[in-house]
């Protein structure tokens, strides 16, 4: 899916749960206007999420339709459709280094990270040969502009969030991810032993979910961080995602916790990362 179509699904549902407001409130799209002082086409314009809705319209439909508990929630969805998807090919149009420097501010300030994946070992994890490699596929896959080594180290510096400020991490990982081949066999091995060794910092705490796990009742999903309970970031085949709507980040949240629930931590986890770096030869 595309981040234009995705915007316009975005807006379309949120001119969906606007009628719905207006409709339970039993007024007529043409008693709302009216009331408002609008030209009467502009509900169904809404509604039908072809122009978006400013604050102050979510304030007048929350208003007139005595649904102000929602106001701020309403608010926070508009505000959050144009700028959640970001294509990798507009954010990268000038190379690598601009992606990673992006999300800099965000790092600093959150204080509490909380990182799922079943593809890859999260990027503070990284170690420079594996980030290496993976940017490199980047760059020659998406034929980006060549400046890997800047952003290899910007993605290096970056990782120095892992011993600063008192922050924590907690990081569950699919047994997947430990077998991933990135960069061949000597790249793999540094990177699963630079897991052990941070794994036994005191603000991480590292879960691996092992292969061997029941997942009937929560399956892998996307790659996903929640950072603080403001904001979560998932990364997709085409588009950065960003989301900020309070609701949505609970569910991730309560996602990630489920998803804590059923990996193992320690000794347990240490010997799956183990095994994989056996499995290497």
């Amino acid at each position: 899916m595309s981040s234009s179509s995705s915007v316009q699904q975005a807006r379309e549902a949120l001119g969906r749960r606007l009628r719905e407001i207006r409709k339970d409130s039993g007024l007529t799209a043409r008693d709302l206007a009216a009331r408002a002082g609008w030209h009467e086409s502009k509900c169904s314009r809404i509604e039908n999420g072809r122009t978006p809705p400013s604050d102050d319209d979510l304030r007048v439909y929350t208003l007139y339709c005595a649904a102000a508990d929602q106001t701020a929630d309403l608010i926070a969805t508009a505000r959050n459709i144009d700028g959640a998807y970001v294509e990798w090919r507009r954010m990268e149009r000038s190379g690598l280094r601009r992606a990673q420097e992006s999300v800099m501010p965000l790092w600093e300030r959150t204080r509490h990270f909380r990182a799922y994946s079943s593809w890859l070992i999260p990027g503070p994890f990284q170690t420079p040969p594996y980030i290496r490699a993976l940017l490199m596929s980047i760059r020659d896959r998406r034929a980006l502009p060549d400046d890997l080594e800047e952003a290899v180290g910007i993605r290096v510096d970056k990782q120095r969030v892992l011993y600063e400020g008192g922050r924590r991490f907690a990081v569950v990982l699919e047994e997947s991810t430990l077998r991933h081949r990135i960069g061949g066999p000597e790249t793999m091995a540094g990177q699963l032993g630079h897991l052990l060794s941070l794994a036994a910092l005191p603000n991480v705490s590292l879960g691996v979910v092992p292969l061997s796990t029941d997942r009937t009742a929560l399956w892998p999903v996307e790659d996903f961080w929640v950072f603080d309970d403001s904001q979560v970031n998932v990364e997709l085949v085409s588009a950065f995602l960003t989301i900020t709507q309070p609701h949505e980040v609970g569910m991730y949240a309560r996602t990630f916790a489920a998803l804590a629930d059923s990996a193992v931590y320690g000794a347990p986890a240490r010997t799956l990362i183990t095994s994989a770096i056996d499995s290497l030869g």
